[in-house]
């Protein structure tokens, strides 16, 4: 089956955040089971030079888009065994930020419509495009309005994947005429509440629907998490489905990671004390074996259960704790954490920012990791923290309910919470504590963690049924 992926990043090209993981390592996992899959992404400016010197430019033509005909420019490069195409047009992608621009809609839209007529000048003929988030939540229904008669696009199927749904490309109406060019006896079809909503058309005229965890897969559905698009998806449930997300276990490895001060594995763990010495050391905390250092990574928003941390962070670090965090977001957080580090010299350490290699620092080095989110679509930081041997403690929401299963239990790999409580945060928090100090059955835990596979080998089978399924194969 030839797949092609539609998406806005990809590691190591550009990233903003879990995105750009999973279309960076999912397609080489689909080439192992039995798919060709290969990535179409812009063209960005800072995408590195080191990474542009590789690619070789295939075509170029018009694109169009309302009454506008753009110029394209369609590059090809490999990476690691994966075809990536890039869409070139300085005027939507030569900028500072790949998001949060003012003509956002303008430039995904392009996209889209880039992507399609791409597939004409590509050296590949998909059968499936799987599109990623709203940015390409176009492209299923641009295939239907426009190419319903062509002989080679009309065939192709389409995945839409919900990786956020918090995020949908939403857009005052004109827009879809203005802008888009978009018919008028199509304007339902892109029309939610109103609004012209890039997610809602993905959802609507896609063949199947995919989101990155089964159990956000049920929690979309329901108005507390939809941000308002649960009653399309209740309707369209029949097409929605839900796989977890893998992570990249090359990527991350205690065994062979050079960012970590030594090396360790379920063999042996004896390189896990010396990345905590060397943390605690790194961070400004108290060096002492003794302590438990609960790490936490990631951006400081109120999604992701920070809230709950702030009212009762004096009493997590109580008697024999340490945390360590590393993060940016909203300046209330940053300062809260800030204000906490200078009241609690030695047992708290915050680094404001994001520092790829001090991250996998903290996941090799703590004890314990804390995700306490509101709401986690997939969420990869609690699976890589159980790739290096630290044990979660998690909200069971979203993939945090599917990937981890408190240690209560059989076969538990982590602390689990089931209220959005501060106590019932406290309680779980506690309970690893005693755990830990039960050296014993701590060391069993680690070893327990070290095992657990979260590669994407497993998902890639799953996807590549799904597209058997959406092709009647």
């Amino acid at each position: 089956m030839n797949i092609l992926f539609a998406a806005s990043e990809a590691r190591p090209f550009i990233a903003s955040g879990g995105l750009a993981d999973v279309i960076g390592a999912l397609p080489k996992a689909l080439n192992g089971a039995g798919c060709e899959c290969r990535v179409i992404l812009p063209l960005y400016s800072n995408i590195q030079d080191k990474f542009r010197e590789g690619m070789e430019k295939i075509d170029e033509f018009e694109v169009w888009l309302g009454w506008r005909h753009i110029y394209c420019g369609l590059y090809k490069t490999v990476h690691n065994g994966v075809t990536f195409y890039f869409i070139d047009n300085e005027y939507y992608f030569k900028r500072d930020a790949i998001y949060g621009q003012f003509d956002d809609g303008e430039r995904f839209g392009y996209f889209s419509m880039a992507v399609i007529e791409a597939i004409r000048h590509m050296d590949f003929d998909p059968e499936v495009v799987h599109c990623h988030d709203w940015q390409t939540g176009l492209i299923p229904a641009f295939l239907k309005f426009y190419f319903s008669d062509d002989e080679k696009l009309s065939k192709i199927k389409t995945v839409f994947s919900i990786h956020n749904i918090q995020y949908q490309g939403n857009y005052d109406m004109y827009f879809a005429e203005e802008v888009l060019g978009i018919p008028e006896y199509h304007r339902g079809d892109v029309e939610y509440d109103g609004r012209c909503n890039y997610m809602k058309t993905g959802i609507e005229h896609c063949d199947a629907i995919s989101t990155v965890s089964p159990t956000y897969a049920e929690e979309i559905k329901d108005p507390w998490f939809a941000w308002g698009l649960d009653r399309l998806l209740r309707e369209k449930e029949y097409k929605l489905s839900g796989i977890l997300n893998g992570i990249d276990v090359e990527g991350y490895n205690p065994s062979a990671d050079k960012d970590i001060p030594a090396t360790f594995s379920k063999y042996d763990l004896s390189g896990k004390a010396k990345c905590k010495e060397e943390l605690q050391k790194e961070l400004g905390l108290e060096v002492d074996s003794g302590k438990m250092v609960i790490g936490m990574v990631g951006r400081l928003v109120s999604h992701k259960g920070l809230d709950l941390v702030r009212a009762v962070c004096d009493r997590i670090v109580e008697g024999n704790v340490q945390l360590a965090i590393l993060g940016s977001g909203d300046s209330a957080f940053e300062g809260f954490f800030r204000d906490m580090q200078g009241k609690y010299p030695g047992k708290i350490s915050f680094v404001c920012g994001f520092i790829p290699a001090l991250a996998k620092r903290i996941y090799a080095g703590s004890d314990v990791f804390l995700m306490p989110s509101k709401s986690e679509p997939c969420g990869l930081a609690q699976m890589i923290a159980l790739r290096y041997g630290t044990i979660p403690i998690v909200r069971e929401t979203g993939g945090l309910k599917d990937s981890i299963r408190d240690l209560g239990g059989a076969n538990g790999n982590g602390f689990t919470f089931q209220t959005y409580n501060a106590e019932d945060m406290l309680d779980a928090i506690h309970r690893a504590e005693r755990l830990y100090f039960d050296s014993g059955h701590w060391d069993e835990a680690v070893l327990n963690a070290l095992s657990c596979d979260f590669s994407w080998n497993r998902s890639a089978q799953t996807y590549a049924d799904l597209y058997k399924k959406v092709l009647g194969k």
